[in-house]
């Protein structure tokens, strides 16, 4: 029995993202700035005053693991906003739904469905 409570304390949330969902989303909602392959090179890149970061370097920037609560907090936007706007649009107003449950750091931040899909994708398309 103390086997299994280990066990079940030691277990993450399931992440329920679902990158090909993701890879859409992330095509309506980001592709214009950050570019199809996500690499910072959309086709309004040039008209920013703050350029798009390469999100397939996410991982290898936070030291090899990827920064799953810093991603669903820029995509979000909502905790921090700026009095005048800020380099990202504030997409946790737009992608609402379904709350998802996401494996932080030994707990877990629950996120709309759309953004948890886009995590997925993005977690799936890192480079070293």
């Amino acid at each position: 029995m103390r086997a299994f409570i280990v066990l079940a304390l030691c277990a993450s949330p399931a992440f329920a993202g679902d990158p090909a969902e993701g890879a859409r989303v992330f095509g309506f909602h980001c592709a214009g700035c950050h570019g199809a392959t996500a690499m910072g090179d959309g086709p309004t890149a040039d008209l920013l005053t703050v350029q798009p970061s390469d999100l397939t370097g996410l991982a290898a920037r936070a030291g090899g693991s990827f920064p799953v609560a810093y991603v669903a907090d820029r995509i979000d936007g909502t905790l921090n906003l700026a009095a005048h706007g800020g380099p990202m649009p504030v997409f946790g107003l737009i992608l609402q739904g379904a709350p998802e449950a996401m494996a932080v750091d030994g707990g877990e931040i629950i996120v709309p469905g759309a953004i948890a899909d886009m995590i997925a994708w993005l977690e799936t398309i890192q480079v070293p």
